[in-house]
């Protein structure tokens, strides 16, 4: 369901210069510290919701925040104020954020992010105030009013979450996965941590805790567009004496990227400089210009144009009553195959949360559905000027609801039949054990279920977490326009390659008479071993 509020979260990164110290070979804990705020607010950007966000640096050179008096809470600068993330947040990150000479108390950037979140959001509705804190822990801190801090976090509601570049359980003086081991300051501070975690969710409070490697790679994927869900009021009816009111939610929708693309001037940027005009003209030598008014839609029936005038158009169309959801008849379950499910969306239909009588009997039917694994043959018409669709409502029952769940059906039209010869009568077809054994192990091998230790069989193909490819690159290459430093070009990308593959092809004999990239990348095999990188330039460029 919708979210009722929104979130107010403040990111607290330490630019001390302990952050700029790493181990030989290994990046830099700022390094990484700026990598998942970029992410992050990469993925708020595109996430496209009203949460605020804000930004603190510790550490600093310079001071800038409220309660900076009488030489406390120095070196700590409230570089953005609560507000919707955008691309100049990005900018100002990759630009302006840069390592600092100083050092500063944890302990005090997390009272400064507190008062900047209560004075935000003083007399607003947020759903959550958030504090993550980016830190290597490598300062000294004061544990005097730990817990004062601790109490006023509680009283204010506000969660924390930590982000380390070590894990949490990689304390005392043994180096944790190989790096330098944690200096006194780290020990300390990792237990005070500790500490505030536990004192605020005492089960789940180290949870909370995170490493900056970790964070990376889960941030690497943008999240979903959360979106509200559109209810669908409309009248199940059985026949013309039972009638029920329903509320229908798309469960299942092909998700297609916003085309919010819009052609602007190249030297102003302005899309206002850009003026369109349309403009009809005849297929003659003099390109005659008609009127709009003049014109009239033609379909091409062989070698004719046949008119269609827009009565034409009003008369072809299907009239409609308006909203349907009418049950035409049931079937058996094992009648409806899974490749006969059509359309591009899955609704899942409830009673309306109001009426009781409704609930009452809707729960009836979808009960008595799933008592006889039968399922509803519906007319689905989603509006007075939509097409009709065959559709089946399957009962589906969990543990904190039930409801039916319609699937569009096949008409007779959409059906195609296909007939090929039998490969059993052919003994040149006719595979072998051995052939027979294989296939079956690589069946075996691809399947995507694995049994625990008790027999219990548990799916690893779990759709809500895989996100669409599409939609990754689609935000990776937005977000490199306007901050280029971050990822670099195509061209520095795909050059090298290029160059690779010519090296290959030139070094081949490659006849002149067979052009075509089929043939330059079926004949890389054949290119002596001499020449470095053969084998790699003909798997990268055949992607």
């Amino acid at each position: 369901m919708a979210r009722s509020a929104k979130t107010a979260l403040v990111l607290c990164l330490d630019v001390g210069f302990s952050m700029s110290n790493s181990a030989p070979g290994q990046e830099p804990p700022f390094q990484q510290a700026k990598k998942v705020i970029q992410k992050f607010v990469q993925r708020q950007v595109f996430a496209e919701n009203k949460d605020e966000l804000g930004l603190v640096l510790f550490g600093s050179d310079n001071t800038k925040n409220n309660l900076a008096k009488d030489d406390q809470y120095q070196n700590i600068s409230v570089h953005r104020q609560l507000m919707i993330p955008n691309f100049e947040l990005l900018e100002e990150i990759q630009n302006d954020v840069h390592p600092g000479s100083q050092q500063a108390d944890w302990l005090d950037a997390l009272v400064v992010c507190m008062d900047l979140l209560q004075n935000e959001t003083l007399g607003k509705k947020y759903e959550r105030l958030n504090i993550v804190m980016l830190t290597d822990l490598n300062t000294p801190s004061s544990p005097d009013q730990l817990d004062i801090i601790i109490g006023n976090l509680k009283r204010a509601g506000i969660t924390l979450q930590f982000f380390l570049p070590f894990p949490v359980d990689g304390g005392g003086s043994n180096p944790p996965h190989g790096g330098k081991a944690l200096s006194r300051e780290q020990q300390q501070g990792l237990e005070m941590t500790k500490q505030v975690m536990m004192s605020l969710d005492e089960e789940d409070g180290l949870e909370e805790v995170y490493t900056f490697s970790d964070a990376i790679e889960k941030l690497s994927v943008f999240k979903r567009v959360e979106k509200r869900p559109m209810a669908w009021p409309c009248t199940l009816t059985i026949g013309s004496s039972l009638a029920i009111k329903i509320v229908g939610y798309k469960a299942v929708c092909e998700e297609r990227p916003r085309k919010s693309w819009s052609v602007v001037d190249a030297q102003t940027h302005q899309k206002d400089d850009i003026k369109r005009d349309v403009v009809y003209c005849l297929n003659d030598d003099e390109e005659t210009e008609v009127q709009k008014d003049d014109t009239i839609q033609g379909y091409r029936y062989g070698s004719d144009i046949v008119p269609f005038s827009k009565v034409d158009q009003d008369q072809m169309k299907y009239k409609t009553d308006g909203k349907s959801f009418a049950v035409l008849g049931f079937t058996k379950q094992s009648m409806i195959n899974r490749h006969q499910f059509v359309g591009t969306q899955v609704l899942k239909v409830f009673a309306p949360k109001d009426d009781e009588h409704a609930g009452v009997a809707l729960s009836g039917l979808i009960r008595a559905l799933d008592d006889l694994k039968m399922v509803a043959v519906v007319r689905y018409v989603y509006a007075r000027n939509g097409n009709p669709q065959l559709g089946a409502a399957f009962p589906c029952i969990k543990e904190k609801y039930e409801c039916l769940v319609y699937i569009q059906l096949p008409f007779m039209e959409d059906l195609r039949q296909y007939s090929f010869p039998s490969l059993e009568n052919n003994k040149k077809y006719t595979p072998s054990e051995d052939q027979l054994s294989a296939v079956d192990s690589l069946i075996d091998s691809m399947m995507l279920v694995e049994e625990d230790k008790d027999g219990v069989k548990k799916d690893l193909f779990k759709v809500n977490h895989i996100p669409n490819p599409q939609y990754q690159r689609l935000f990776q290459v937005v977000t490199t326009s306007p901050v280029p430093e971050t990822v670099p070009g195509s061209y520095h990308i795909l050059n090298p390659q290029y160059q690779r593959l010519f090296q290959v092809v030139t070094t081949s004999s490659v006849p002149e008479t067979v052009p075509g990239s089929y043939y330059i990348f079926t004949t890389t095999s054949s290119v002596p071993e001499t020449v470095p990188g053969s084998y790699s330039s003909s798997r990268d460029c055949s992607r």
